[in-house]
Parts: structure tokens; sequence; C-alpha cells
């Protein structure tokens, strides 16, 4: 998958087309690290399914001809002449694969005559950063076909309840398996929003016992990471609204009432992202505020000890500057006085313990 690593800034590379501009549409050019296309497959019915990996395009025209429902996996995006043979065989438009190979497509939904054509983008975290990678999904009248670049998908369990058998998915047609992957992709986001949650109950418990500087690196990748969310999510709501609202050839009623179901999740987690968001806008600003307050501490402490120390030090400086007493007996006769230094010493402290009683009544002193 594609990482979004925002320790950093975003270099203008991270989301460079790889098809050369002034190029024809169509026109399809493979990125220079994709591997090689691996082709699984699931074709089932009712009653039985077959699961394998094509080596030769060939089957995929029996498995078409001879099962209600084929889900092809394309796994690599290396090969742009395989990907074109994928296309002739179930008649995928060149601009589809286009947008297929480019994978930095906003999600939507695109109807052709043949099949009908979304982009979505699967997330998860690795390693406490955030990844990303597009899925590029067809439905047609009697296949499934999903794109991605690289291996690793939320898409697993699907596997398991077309290889169990026990519930509707063996006993529908491809518009409920594409219902079913994307509710599983729209579903994924609530693993990673429930780790950013647990992030930022840890981070409000740091930044109350000590607003540490390091914090503000970690909540700001937070929130760039949360708008990350934020901006896949938002038109993947507009597509499975589309899905909903308009009619699609591919897509029967029964499967619009459970995109329902799914467009429904795709809200709560629009809320709980702009929950989080706020959450995370209102920790940075509990951070400046404890931040503030600590300095006004210090600065407090640093005010009284000047305040205290100011009166000895302008004893201390009247007596320091040494006039002559010799030449007038108003210059300084302290200076030759028997208890002198003792008197300007117990001067300084009562002046010193007078200004300390002071901002004790005051309240000055006190943590409160």
């Amino acid at each position: 998958m594609f990482e979004f690593k925002f320790k950093g800034a975003l270099k203008q590379s991270d989301f460079k087309s790889v098809t050369p501009p002034g190029s024809a549409p169509g026109t399809i050019v493979a990125p220079p690290d994709a591997r090689e296309p691996v082709i699984t497959t699931f074709a089932y019915g009712k009653s039985a399914f077959v699961e394998g990996t094509i080596e030769a395009l060939d089957q995929l025209e029996e498995l078409l001809s001879s099962w209600p429902v084929t889900w092809i996996n394309v796994t690599g995006l290396g090969n742009v002449k395989r990907l074109k043979e994928i296309g002739k065989i179930l008649n995928i438009h060149l601009l589809s694969l286009e947008d297929v190979v480019n994978q930095h497509q906003r999600p939507k939904v695109e109807d052709y005559d043949s099949n009908l054509f979304v982009v979505m983008k699967m997330l998860e975290i690795r390693d406490e950063v955030l990844c990303s990678e597009q899925l590029s999904l067809f439905i047609g009248d009697r296949f499934v076909v999903t794109f991605q670049a690289d291996e690793g998908d939320c898409l697993e369990h699907i596997r398991e309840r077309i290889r169990k058998g026990k519930n509707r998915i063996r006993s529908t047609g491809p518009d409920y398996l594409g219902y079913a992957i994307l509710d599983a992709v729209v579903d994924a986001y609530f693993p990673v929003l429930e780790e950013y949650g647990e992030r930022l109950e840890q981070l409000e418990d740091k930044i109350l016992e000590s607003p540490e500087k390091g914090l503000v690196a970690e909540l700001h990748q937070i929130k760039r990471d949360l708008l990350i969310l934020r901006r896949n999510i938002w038109p993947m709501r507009e597509a499975l609204n589309s899905l909903i609202r308009d009619s699609y050839p591919v897509i029967t009623e029964d499967t619009r009432v459970y995109l329902r179901d799914c467009y429904d999740h795709a809200v709560r987690i629009i809320d709980l992202i702009e929950n989080f968001r706020q959450i995370a806008a209102d920790l940075m600003d509990v951070y400046l505020s404890m931040a503030s307050n600590k300095m006004n501490e210090v600065m407090k402490v640093l005010t009284v000890i000047s305040t205290i120390f100011i009166p000895p030090t302008f004893v201390a400086g009247v007596y320091g500057m040494n006039f002559n007493t010799a030449v007038s007996p108003w210059n300084m006769p302290e200076l030759n006085s028997q208890f002198g230094y003792p008197m300007c010493l117990l001067i300084m402290t009562l002046i010193t313990t007078c200004v300390i009683l002071f901002l004790f009544s005051r309240g000055w002193l006190t943590s409160d």
C-alpha cells in the first residue's frame, strides 16, 4: 500500500501521474515500480464454488461462461499488455483501465454500457503510519473485477464467506458481491478510527500531566492523518449515494437496500472523523494553554524572587558607593559606626521579611 508519512512535508512526486502530459485519452502507462499482475478467481453458484490462480487468460472466458458469478482479483499493475487483454475479455473501457493504473484517483462511480466502475480507497495503519491503496472495482452482468497494486486487503472475510457458502452471498448476483466489497472497504475505516481515538486519549493524558514539546508534532500528525481520512471518505459517501439514487442496470433494487446501510456506515465514519478533528484541535488549544500556564508559573517565581531581592540590593548599592567620610561628616557616617555592618544586614533582613509578608498577604506566594 502507499504510505502517507507526515513527519515531513509532502513531496509533489507523491501524487505524480505516470501518464505523460498531453497523452491521448486511454493511454496506459504502468508505474515504474509496479509488480507483475497475479490473477486470482472465485467462481461460484448457489451450491458450489471454484477458487484458483489463473495463468492463461483463456481460463477467464471458461469461468465466465460456466458460473453465475466470477470474482476476478488482479494484484499488480506492472504489465500493461496483460491488463489490456483482461480489459478486452471483460469489455472494460480503456479510460477505466487508465484510472486503474493511475493510483491517485478520487473515489467515484462511472457507468459504462457493459459494466459499472467504482474507485475507492482502502486504509489501514502499519507501524503507526497511515497507509492507503486504491481499489478499482468493476461490476458486470456475470463478473466482478478488482484491481489493486499490492498484496494485502480487507476482503479476506468475503473470501471466507464464499468458501463457507452459509450466507446469501452465494445465492445472489455480482451486484451483491460488489456491495460486499464496498461494505468491507468502508467498515475497514472503523478500526483505523479506533486507533486514532486511543491515540487522542493518550495524548490528552500526557498533555494534562506534562505538556512536552514533542506532543505537538504527534498531535499535528494525527490532524493531518484525519484530514486524509476525511478526503477519502467524503467522495466515497458521494459515490455510495450515487449508487443508491441513480439507476444502474447492474444494480438490483434488492442490493440497493444494502447499499443504503453501507451509506449509513460512511456517514457514521464522517461524524467520527469530524469529532476526532475537533478533539485534536481542542487538545492543541489545551496544550497551548498548559504551556502558557507553565510559563506563567515560571515568570511568577522569577518575579517574586526579583521583588524580594530588590530592596536588599538597593541598600547594598547605597552603602557600596564608599564616599570619603573624612571629607564631610555627611558622607555616609554609618561607615564609621561600630555596628554599621550588622545594622545594615538587619535592615535588609527586616525589609525582605516585610516584602515576603506583604506578598503572602496578597496571596501571590500560593499556588492557587
